[in-house]
């Protein structure tokens, strides 16, 4: 099987330790070949986690031809000016979520990775799993009707949890960092399951604003309305205070709905009883898509649908905010 030298280019978001598990892990032939953060004493920290060596000059990484794709797990804002680094190698690229806190940049960035050839994703994991691919089925069929309503959830209760104390973390609730709080964090995985299984539309309104007086400097606590080109209407809700209750994806249809039951998907509709919604193929997801991607076992169709996805929770990211102020 062929190797998978990856590059990390920061450490800065939660994300990196799992990561790095994830390739330690594997057995497959992937290993972590450098690690470079501008914060070095972070980066020396995973690189000897990674067994790997530490970078002190960016462009020493970017210019290794042993390196067969790049992981950017910088602040949300960082992201623009290592993109602008990393695309125009050529090698596939790994961008922790959002890829962009704004979307002045979002052209430039794909324009690059079309001019290099590079595949370009983003740390997404929601619409491929096996549950939400096989709702994707299902939507096609002619028992699931057409969507009218979505809403989708995604919350943990990370402002009364108090995640964001230690050094390296912190960053998340600078808003010249992160580019904002709870909705920019998770609400970006709910805006790119929405786009990824129902298709483009817009943000026509949203509420996003700090609920528990924790991390005051950024929102905890967000809800978006979507008009989606498909007919339908999507409220997204993302927080930092979520202490129990509703989560995940409910999806009302023309002939019933499709929620989630604790043991998968189900289809019900009123006076029937609920039908199960078989899983479909669970996809690869963040450093298992990155190495797919390195290996080409990702048909071109998939990472264009994905790349639109992941443009589209940019856009929407921002309009969401700007209805918000």
């Amino acid at each position: 099987m062929k190797t998978a030298n990856l590059a990390f280019v920061s450490t800065a978001h939660i994300h990196t330790k799992g990561f790095i598990e994830n390739v330690l892990q594997a057995g497959d032939g992937r290993r972590v070949a450098a690690v470079w953060d501008d914060v070095p004493e972070r980066g020396r920290r995973y690189a000897a986690m990674a067994g790997a060596p530490f970078a002190e000059s960016l462009d020493a990484v970017v210019g290794d031809a042993a390196v067969d794709g790049f992981v950017i797990c910088a602040e949300n804002t960082q992201h623009l000016h290592l993109l602008r680094k990393v695309l125009p190698v050529g090698k596939p690229v790994m961008c922790e979520k959002p890829l962009l806190a704004e979307p002045q940049g979002l052209e430039e960035v794909l324009a690059l990775a079309g001019q290099s050839g590079s595949v370009l994703m983003s740390g997404y994991f929601m619409p491929f799993s096996a549950g939400m691919q096989g709702v994707a089925d299902f939507l096609g069929t002619e028992a699931a009707g057409k969507p009218r309503r979505i809403r989708m959830i995604n919350a943990h209760h990370a402002a009364y949890g108090r995640w964001f104390d230690s050094a390296d973390l912190a960053w998340f609730t600078q808003p010249g960092l992160s580019g904002g709080g709870a909705f920019m964090d998770m609400g970006t995985h709910a805006l790119h399951a929405v786009r990824s299984l129902f298709g483009p539309g817009r943000v026509v309104a949203a509420d996003i604003r700090n609920l528990s007086g924790q991390y005051p400097a950024v929102d905890d606590a967000g809800v978006a309305v979507l008009a989606l080109d498909c007919g339908a209407q999507a409220v997204v809700e993302a927080m930092w205070i979520r202490q129990g209750g509703a989560h995940g994806l409910e999806i009302q249809t023309t002939t019933g709905a499709i929620v989630e039951s604790g043991e998968g998907y189900v289809f019900q509709a009123p006076g029937r009883e609920a039908v199960k919604i078989p899983p479909g193929r669970e996809r690869p997801t963040r450093i298992d898509r990155l190495v797919a991607a390195i290996r080409g076992e990702l048909a071109a169709e998939e990472l264009r649908a994905d790349a639109d996805a992941v443009a589209d929770a940019v856009r929407w990211m921002a309009q969401a905010y700007a209805c918000a102020s």
